[in-house]
């Protein structure tokens, strides 16, 4: 392997001579050193080892001088040219931010490829420059991510020339781990911001410019002009495939074995009515090419129409989708306006009919598949809980829900077997919700304990819609209607309110919590809102966010927090644009040719899910302006794509199958 060391990329590219050199290769505990070289004046080396191809990756760095080790992720092959710089110091602390122990990157092998993945969407390994996914839209300008990967270049840049007048020290200590520890690399540094990008932003922010004041001699262009709400670094993926199938309304996600991700999808995109189809992005974000073991995307068939929350992957790796339906009776899942289910394989053949699976279910939303196999669903259109005894359709085991129970919307297995249930009241959010919990009696569904249907107040608990379980076995459900998260002990006894009104009447927005669609629970036991915002007449959310609060376990959630407290910024985490108008695939304005331009690259979020590698895949399902939005005939609802915000949470310990 041949390699050139650098610091600058864009402007003012400087090599580094008589460095030392290493290639690693990751594994689970300490990663094994495979060769070493020494740069020549120009900055290049060259690494002989007899390994070419690693089941984990491999990674290179290099010391650069004062005191400063820069790192390149090479990946799962070695290739014949790597360039280490700043840029891709920044992309590894990112990438890897849930792999990093002391200076070294350890981890399981699948996560670590993940992430891998998502370096490459970051920076060019072979070139040292910023990715074309990262350059090009829905990138680009139109959100700030590329400038902020510059940006923070220029601050390792600063200390390899040694011209930003502050000590390594002083910048350690404004990069500690939640547990106080000062790094003792860069690459801890860096993990620890992209692990807890809401600490001393502007302090960090005031460091990439230390260059040079006037702009002129930063060597990475074009950076930030203004500070960010905090240092998350996010890529934007909207290519399904088939750029003339663009995403509309992305409403949840499910990782199959492979790390593939497969989404379900609401509407055809600048219209109100159902699309016919759901997309399967690879662990990268690209579309799945398909091949004799990949499914190829967008996928068709399979009765599908108008996907909507639910989706789930059963014990054999098919994949079923619950079909919701919008836009009238005509884009309903049958004729009958009763709603059916689809059915696919892993290489996303379909394996029910043109009009789906019908009978039982009506306008399913949530779906998931208990240990033995049974595919539960949340029947929204006629308040029952369906059940697939062990995927057999024919034989539909169904439960009326009683009075209190309505529109139910999202359905978890518990480590213990039971089955969760939340019910929304309706699609608005002033429907009035409930939550029970079941469990599966021969070919009888029974409730474990009666439905809850209120915490204090009547009017708390409106618009329950999606929710997720912890390790405690505790259930952490979004209230839509009244801005808070509840949480439930697993025998329905409601522990705590987060959120909501403080005692003078004024909405607290915890965290950023705004009108949340559902909730996803990391590995160390933190919970993540997607939050769909306001709802009301003239709502436009244009500051849309991600919400991240303190967990259950009092062991893993930071310290000195209690459960329920905010970790992310009072703005929560947002995205905002560099100064370029959203644009779709085809590259008109989001809401079309002659529609005024929108800023907003987050959207309205129904699901937040992590994948191994850290990373949270957030649904733009809805689009900023509500009222544009749901005009009858002309209303412009569907979101655009997925934001993936770059090793922000800790893997959950198991793959869910829903």
């Amino acid at each position: 392997m041949t390699g050139q060391l650098f610091t600058g990329g864009t402007n003012k590219k400087i090599p580094i001579k008589n460095a030392s050199v290493t290639l690693y290769e990751a594994n689970s505990t300490a990663p094994t050193a495979l060769g070493n070289a020494t740069t020549k004046a120009d900055g290049s080396f060259r690494i002989s080892t007899s390994r070419s191809v690693s089941s984990s990756i491999f990674y290179v760095t290099a010391n650069a001088g004062y005191g400063i080790t820069l790192v390149s992720v090479v990946g799962t092959q070695i290739p014949k040219k790597i360039v280490i710089n700043e840029l891709t110091t920044v992309a590894a602390g990112y990438s890897m931010a849930q792999f990093i122990v002391g200076d070294t990157i350890q981890g399981d092998a699948f996560g670590l490829r993940i992430a891998a993945g998502m370096n490459n969407n970051l920076v060019a390994p072979g070139s040292g420059n910023s990715s074309p996914v990262l350059t090009l839209s829905p990138n680009g300008d139109e959100t700030n991510s590329l400038r902020s990967t510059r940006s923070l270049a220029n601050l390792i840049a600063s200390f390899v020339r040694g011209n930003n007048g502050i000590s390594l020290v002083a910048f350690y200590n404004l990069t500690k781990s939640t547990a106080g520890v000062a790094p003792t690399s860069m690459l801890q540094a860096f993990s620890n911001i992209a692990r807890n990008p809401q600490n001393n932003v502007k302090k960090i922010y005031d460091l990439t410019l230390a260059n040079d004041p006037t702009f002129a001699l930063e060597p990475y262009r074009p950076y930030l002009q203004s500070m960010p709400d905090a240092w998350t670094l996010v890529v934007k993926v909207n290519n399904t495939g088939n750029k003339r199938i663009p995403f509309g309304g992305p409403g949840n996600i499910v990782f199959d074995e492979n790390g593939y991700a497969w989404i379900t999808n609401n509407l055809v995109q600048g219209k109100t009515y159902s699309s016919r189809y759901l997309a399967v992005l690879k662990p990268d974000g690209s579309p799945a090419k398909g091949s004799k073991s990949f499914p190829k995307s967008p996928i068709f068939g399979g009765g599908t129409l108008g996907g909507g929350f639910g989706i789930c992957i059963d014990l054999q790796g098919n994949v079923w989708t619950g079909n919701f339906g919008w836009g009238g009776t005509d884009y309903q899942p049958s004729p009958t306006t009763t709603g059916s289910i689809s059915k696919f394989n892993s290489l996303g053949e379909p394996l029910s009919g043109s009009t789906g699976i019908q009978g039982g279910p009506d306008r399913v939303q949530g779906v998931t598949c208990d240990l033995d196999g049974n595919i539960w669903m949340a029947s929204y259109g006629n308040n029952t809980i369906c059940v697939f005894p062990n995927g057999n359709y024919s034989a539909t085991i169904t439960y009326t829900l009683p009075t209190g129970g309505t529109c139910p919307f999202d359905v978890h297995l518990a480590d213990d077997g039971d089955v969760w249930v939340t019910n929304s009241g309706d699609m608005t959010r002033f429907g009035k919700g409930s939550v029970g919990k079941y469990y599966l009696d021969g070919t009888e569904i029974k409730p474990r304990f009666p439905l809850v249907t209120g915490y204090l107040a009547p009017e708390d608990w409106h618009s329950l819609k999606g929710f997720s379980l912890d390790s405690q076995g505790n259930a952490w459900v979004a209230s839509g209607g009244d801005d808070c998260i509840y949480v439930l002990a697993s025998n329905g006894t409601c522990i705590g309110k987060f959120g909501g009104k403080d005692a003078d009447g004024n909405n607290t927005y915890l965290g950023g919590i705004s009108s949340p669609w559902s909730t996803s629970v990391d590995g160390d036991d933190n919970v993540w809102v997607a939050n769909f915002g306001e709802q009301g007449a003239g709502e436009v959310y244009s500051n849309a966010c991600l919400t991240k609060l303190a967990g259950s376990n009092a062991a893993t959630r930071p310290p000195g927090s209690n459960m329920g407290d905010a970790i992310s910024p009072s703005t929560g985490y947002t995205l905002p644009s560099a100064g370029a108008q959203v644009r779709l695939p085809n590259g008109s304005p989001l809401y079309g040719k002659g529609r005024p331009p929108v800023y907003t690259p987050l959207m309205r979020q129904t699901a937040a899910v992590i994948d191994q590698g850290g990373n949270i895949w957030v649904t733009n399902n809805f689009k900023p302006n509500y009222n544009m939005d749901i005009i009858p005939n002309i209303g412009n609802p569907g979101g655009d794509g997925i934001c993936i915000f770059i090793g922000l949470a800790k893997p959950p310990i198991k793959i869910s199958r829903d």
